[in-house]
């Protein structure tokens, strides 16, 4: 990859995350990294894969911080992100959470016991039913999130159409870098 090319995603990761807050200076980003130069072939450090690794960081701890300020449990708060995309099954929404029937089971009692969920029929096989998430439940993750959407938009505005091109590459190789390890 071309230093320049680098440079502007470096920049636009590191846009990106002090949009919300203040990190570390690089110094202290090296400092704190773990020692990984020489343990894999190539790996160089470098502000980029610092930053990266702060995202990762930082995206890892999301869903704990996000639970923990609505009062929600993490797979009640994973429910409501998927059910934002539309109703699902019980099972099915399971499946999805990586969890026992029972367990779904039991996220969507406490989730309709504080209004976020509601169970309907299924719109073609009366005998199943559907888990939908309600006003409440989208309020609730819409409103947590809205800082850090209105934050991502922003620093996506600041990118031209090419800079945008190189930075949307550029992700989907670390997408695909984190998923050899799911």
């Amino acid at each position: 990859m071309a230093p320049q090319v680098t440079y502007q995603i470096a920049k636009k990761v590191s846009d990106i995350t002090e949009t919300s807050s203040q990190w570390t200076s690089s110094a202290d980003r090296r400092r704190n990294a773990p020692p990984l130069e020489g343990e894999v072939p190539g790996l160089r450090q470098s502000d980029t894969l610092q930053l990266i690794m702060e995202l990762t960081d930082a995206s890892g701890l999301l869903p704990h911080a996000l639970a923990r300020r609505t009062g929600l449990s993490e797979s009640e708060l994973h429910s409501l992100r998927h059910l934002l995309a539309g109703p699902l099954g019980p099972n099915d929404l399971a499946r999805t959470l990586g969890v026992t029937s029972a367990a779904s089971s039991g996220i969507v009692d406490r989730l309709e016991s504080r209004g976020h969920v509601t169970r309907q029929p299924h719109p073609t096989d009366k005998r199943r039913t559907v888990v939908a998430i309600s006003d409440s439940g989208r309020v609730e993750v819409l409103t947590q999130m809205r800082p850090m959407f209105e934050a991502l938009v922003a620093a996506d505005a600041r990118l031209t159409d090419e800079e945008r091109t190189v930075v949307d590459d550029y992700l989907r190789g670390i997408i695909a870098a984190i998923r050899t390890l799911l």
